[in-house]
């Protein structure tokens, strides 16, 4: 039998332990593969960022493993607010058809998703800045370095 998933605790788990992926086991157990996976690009994203406090913003590793964390932290984002709008009955279909009771969304739900696309959205915005402003700069300096 399964045990009862609230789509409110998926919800804010996606948002405050997202990057360790404990929605992922939540919901699916420890058995879940996408669970023990998803901690990966958010600790070689750490690892960059610090290098880049360590080494400085020229380490060009730190350029392409930083981004590795706005993603991972965006895409859990995503998750808070796919398992947040998720109508209750395609919910309950999903993960409680075995449960004894149903879940009803409230608005601890309403909040997560809320603050879910506001981070997510942020940190999205600022990977892309991040990335794009790294990537022009390489390209001016190898542009330099022709030129000489």
């Amino acid at each position: 039998m399964n045990s009862y998933k609230s789509k409110t605790l998926a919800a804010w788990l996606a948002l405050i332990g997202g990057g360790l992926g404990l929605h992922r086991f939540y919901l699916y157990g420890s058995r879940d593969t996408w669970g023990w996976l998803w901690p990966l690009p958010t600790l070689i994203g750490l690892y960059g960022v610090l290098r880049a406090y360590t080494l400085g913003q020229d380490d060009h590793l730190s350029w392409a493993l930083v981004p590795l964390l706005g993603l991972a932290l965006a895409g859990s984002m995503l998750a808070g607010i796919v398992y947040g709008l998720m109508p209750d009955e395609r919910w309950n279909a999903r993960y409680n058809a075995d449960a004894s009771r149903q879940h009803e969304a409230g608005w601890g739900v309403v909040f997560a998703v809320v603050l879910c696309l506001g981070l997510g959205a942020t940190v999205l915005m600022a990977t892309i800045a991040y990335g794009g402003q790294r990537y022009f700069e390489y390209q001016v300096e190898e542009g330099r370095k022709i030129s000489q």
